[in-house]
């Protein structure tokens, strides 16, 4: 039997906002980052029009970012590679959640670089 149901969503632009913002969260307690913007991922993607989208954008993201840093640390004695490889990490983990929040407030679909798709 098919439902007529239809679930509406809200469109709650600052909400998105937020949810790249609590990215930053890692810079101030070290951790949190990947932890918040999934706990608003998962209890909003229902009910807040492009939270799906943005969440899983934002995952993948931060996932990428450990990656990437995991991988980064045998290049570290490969003349101090690594460390370069960590700080271009760090500024892309600073500055794409920023980028992003203000493209969320205009309505605009995020857009993280070199971020792998595990979630789609």
């Amino acid at each position: 039997m098919q439902s007529n149901y239809h679930t509406y969503k809200r469109t709650d632009n600052q909400l998105l906002f937020i949810t790249h913002l609590s990215q930053l969260l890692t810079f101030i307690t070290g951790f949190g980052g990947l932890i918040a913007p999934l706990i608003i991922w998962a209890t909003q993607k229902e009910s807040v029009d492009g939270m799906d989208a943005h969440g899983k954008s934002i995952i993948n993201f931060q996932l990428s970012i450990i990656v990437y840093s995991i991988l980064s640390i045998p290049l570290i004695f490969l003349f101090g590679l690594g460390l370069f490889i960590f700080g271009l990490i760090g500024i892309l983990a600073f500055i794409m959640p920023i980028i992003n929040a203000i493209k969320a407030s205009n309505g605009e679909l995020p857009s993280y670089p070199l971020s792998l798709s595990f979630i789609s």
